[in-house]
C-alpha cells in the first residue's frame, strides 16, 4: 500500500504531461477558437457566403486583407471587434454593369450604402481604347470601391469604322480586332457592346462575330445592350438571339445585359428564359444581368431616332431633321420605335429636367415625334422609360443565371439619376426577399456574388472562404431597403451597415468612412469566364515536384483532403491548414487556402490550376501566397485531375 502510494503522484504527473503533450500536436480548429490576435473579427454574424448554400451562425476573422478563419472564435482577439448579431454577413457585391464617374469612385457613397465593394465600368459597348490609362486616371485619387473594366466593342467600331453605315474592309476588321485584343492583354474582363446604340448598331451581326472571334482564345464574356430593329418589329426576343449566336459563334459567354422584355412583348419572359436555358444545354452557358425595375435611362433619342437618320453623327441628324421632305418622316418612325418599344409617350420621363414627355407634348402641341425632333435639336436629355411588366421581371430575377446589376456606378448626387444608381440591391434584398418572397436570401446573395464573379472569371472574391480578399458587407436583413424613387432617385437606402474593401471599413455603421482602399483590378489570362458550380461535388488531384494537391468538396461544402507546397527559391514547405471553397470548370480549378510553414505564421493563398487555355500548349498552376510571393510550374497531363459530378 506505501508502494502504490508512491506511485500515485508520478502517475498523475505522467498523464497531465502526456495530455499537454497531445493538446500541443493537435491542429488549432477554428471551431475552438484559437487565442490568435486580428485586424478585424466580426462575430455572432449569419454567414451567407455566396454559393447559394444555406446560411449559418459563426465569426469571421480579418487579417492583412484577407479572411483568415470563419467559425467559433470566442478565444481569439482583434484590433476591432464587432457584434454582428442578427446581421448578414456576405461577400462585397460586384456590380457588372458600371456607369461609374471620375469623381464618383473617389468616395463611392451610392455604392457603398448598397454594398457594393467592386465595378467593372465600361458597359454598353463604350470604353477607353486604352484601358490600361483609363484605369490609371480613375484611381489617381484614391478608389473607394474596387474597378475593373471591359473594353467596349462600339468605341472599337466608331474609331474603325466610323459613324457612317458601311461595310469595314478587311483591313479594318483586323485592326479592330488588334484593338480588341490588346485591351485583353491589358486585363480587360470581358468584351461589353451596345449594339441598340450608334455606330455599334450598324454592324451586322457577321461582322460582329469576325471581330469577336479575336476574343475567342481568351474564354471571356460578352455583354450585349440587344439590338431592337425596326426589321424585327422591335423584337426583345429576337435582339436575345442575336446576342446568343455571337456567344456561341465566338465561343465566350453571352450576357444578355440588363435583361428585359419590352413594350409590346411583355409577358414572352418564360420564352426569353427558355432560350437561354437551351442555349447553355447546348455547351454554351448564357447568362444575364438584371437591374429591379421597370423603367430603363439613356439619351433621349438614343432608342427612338431611326439608325438612318442619325448616321454621320449629330450634324448630319440635325441636317435630316431641317429638311421638311426627311422630318416628318423621321417623326412618324420615332412613333413606331416609341410605341413598340414603351407603347405610350406617357412612359418617358425627360429626367434630366424633372418633366413628362407629355408635357412638352401639349406645349407644343404636337406628336411624339415631332415634339421629339424639336426637343434633341436643342439639346439631347436623359430620359428614363417605362419598358416593362412585374410578373417578366420577377421570372428573369429568377433564372439561375441571372447576376444582381444595377446598369449605374459610383457617381456624385446630382439631378436626373435613375434610382437604381442608389437603390438596386437593397431593393432586391428587402422588396423581393422579404416582402415578396420572389427569391431566396441566399439566392439573391449569390447573384450579387459569386455568379458575378463566375460570370467575369474573379477567382479571389465573391465567396466567404478563408483565404478570400476580405471584400464583406454586412446588412440587417430585417430592415433593408430601398427608399429612391423617380422623382427623388438620391435618397439612400438603409439596411446596409458595414463594408469591408481589401479588409478596412469603407462603411461603418452605415456610414461612409472616407477609406480610399480599393484597387484596380485586371483580368489574368488563367482566369476564365465559367458557370457557377459550387453545388456539386468536385474534385482536384496534383502531383509535381514541390506540389501535392488532394482535394475533394461535397455539393453541401463539406471538404476533406491535403495540399502541400515546397518553395524551393526560399527553402519553405507550406502545408495546409485549412482550404476555402474549390472552384472546377472543365480543365480549371482553383481555391484559397490557409497554410503553415515552420517559423512563420499562418499565410493565406490562392491557388490556380489551368489546363484548358488555347493559348498555352501545357496546363500551368500558379500559388501565390500573400506578401507578393508567387510560384508557376508547368504540368503533364498525367500530373493533374480534375472532376465534377
Amino acid at each position: 500500500m506505501k508502494q502504490s502510494h508512491g506511485l500515485l503522484p508520478v502517475l498523475i504527473m505522467k498523464r497531465i504531461f502526456l495530455f499537454l503533450l497531445i493538446a500541443l500536436l493537435l491542429p488549432t480548429s477554428p471551431t475552438r477558437g484559437a487565442a490568435e490576435s486580428y485586424d478585424i473579427i466580426l462575430r455572432n454574424g449569419l454567414i451567407i457566403d455566396g454559393t447559394g448554400g444555406k446560411g449559418y451562425r459563426a465569426d469571421i476573422a480579418v487579417r492583412h486583407g484577407f479572411i483568415y478563419l470563419i467559425g467559433d472564435l470566442r478565444s481569439s482577439k482583434a484590433a476591432v471587434e464587432l457584434d454582428v448579431s442578427g446581421l448578414v454577413v456576405a461577400p462585397g457585391f460586384i456590380n457588372l454593369h458600371s456607369h461609374a464617374t471620375f469623381a464618383g469612385v473617389k468616395t463611392a457613397v451610392n455604392m457603398l450604402t448598397q454594398g457594393v465593394t467592386t465595378e467593372i465600368i465600361n458597359a454598353d459597348g463604350a470604353s477607353s481604347l486604352n484601358i490600361t490609362k483609363q484605369l490609371s486616371d480613375f484611381s489617381a485619387a484614391g478608389l473607394a470601391v474596387n474597378l475593373g473594366a471591359y473594353v467596349g466593342f462600339n468605341s472599337i467600331w466608331a474609331s474603325v469604322v466610323g459613324q457612317m453605315d458601311r461595310r469595314p474592309t478587311a483591313a479594318e476588321i483586323q485592326k479592330m480586332r488588334d484593338l480588341l485584343t490588346e485591351n485583353l492583354k491589358q486585363g480587360a474582363w470581358g468584351v461589353s457592346a451596345g449594339l441598340d446604340y450608334k455606330p455599334g448598331y450598324f454592324a451586322r451581326t457577321d461582322e460582329v462575330i469576325a471581330v469577336m472571334q479575336a476574343a475567342t482564345p481568351w474564354r471571356t464574356n460578352f455583354p450585349n445592350h440587344d439590338r431592337l430593329t425596326p426589321e424585327s418589329n422591335f423584337s426583345s426576343l429576337k435582339a436575345i438571339g442575336e446576342t446568343i449566336e455571337i456567344g456561341e459563334k465566338t465561343d465566350v459567354m453571352p450576357v444578355v445585359t440588363h435583361m428585359k422584355v419590352q413594350g409590346h412583348e411583355q409577358g414572352n419572359a418564360a420564352k426569353a428564359v427558355a432560350m437561354m436555358k437551351s442555349a447553355s444545354a447546348r455547351g454554351h452557358e448564357t447568362v444575364a444581368d438584371i437591374y429591379p425595375y421597370l423603367a430603363g435611362q439613356t439619351g433621349l433619342g438614343a432608342l427612338f431616332v431611326p439608325a438612318w437618320a442619325v448616321e454621320g453623327g449629330r450634324a448630319e441628324m440635325l441636317k435630316r431633321f431641317a429638311d421638311p421632305t426627311l422630318r416628318p418622316r423621321i417623326a412618324q418612325e420615332i412613333e413606331v420605335a416609341i410605341k413598340a418599344r414603351v407603347l405610350t409617350p406617357d412612359n418617358i420621363y425627360v429626367s434630366s429636367h424633372q418633366r413628362q414627355f407629355a408635357e412638352y407634348m401639349r406645349e407644343r402641341n404636337a406628336g411624339a415625334g415631332e415634339t421629339m425632333i424639336g426637343i434633341l435639336e436643342k439639346e439631347s436629355p436623359s430620359a428614363i422609360m417605362k419598358f416593362g411588366a412585374e410578373a417578366d421581371l420577377i421570372e428573369l430575377l429568377r433564372y439561375p443565371g441571372s447576376a444582381v446589376s444595377c446598369d449605374c456606378g459610383a457617381a456624385e448626387t446630382r439631378p436626373g439619376l435613375h434610382p437604381r444608381y442608389f437603390g438596386t440591391f437593397p431593393r432586391v434584398l428587402g422588396h423581393y426577399v422579404r416582402e415578396t418572397k420572389a427569391l431566396t436570401l441566399e439566392d439573391a446573395v449569390r447573384k450579387m456574388t459569386g455568379l458575378p464573379a463566375s460570370i467575369i472569371g474573379i477567382a479571389d472574391r465573391g465567396l466567404l472562404a478563408v483565404g478570400m480578399v476580405a471584400d464583406i458587407t454586412v446588412f440587417d436583413p430585417a430592415t433593408i431597403i430601398d427608399h429612391a424613387t423617380y422623382e427623388q432617385p438620391t435618397l439612400a437606402s438603409e439596411g446596409m451597415r458595414h463594408v469591408l474593401v481589401n479588409g478596412r471599413f469603407a462603411l461603418r455603421d452605415g456610414k461612409a468612412t472616407g477609406e480610399k482602399a480599393g484597387r484596380v483590378m485586371n483580368r489574368a489570362a488563367d482566369l476564365p469566364s465559367r458557370p457557377m458550380r459550387t453545388q456539386k461535388m468536385r474534385s482536384l488531384s496534383v502531383k509535381t515536384a514541390g506540389l501535392t494537391i488532394e482535394l475533394t468538396q461535397a455539393a453541401n461544402g463539406k471538404v476533406r483532403g491535403d495540399f502541400r507546397f515546397t518553395d524551393t527559391k526560399n527553402k519553405q514547405e507550406f502545408r495546409l491548414v485549412e482550404h476555402g471553397w474549390l472552384q472546377v470548370h472543365a480543365k480549371w480549378a482553383s481555391f484559397t487556402a490557409r497554410m503553415r510553414t515552420a517559423g512563420a505564421e499562418e499565410q493565406t493563398a490562392l491557388i490556380i490550376l489551368d489546363g484548358g487555355n488555347p493559348m498555352n500548349s501545357q496546363a500551368t498552376i500558379r500559388v501565390e501566397i500573400e506578401g507578393n510571393r508567387r510560384w508557376e510550374a508547368m504540368l503533364k497531363p498525367s500530373e493533374y485531375k480534375i472532376r465534377i459530378r
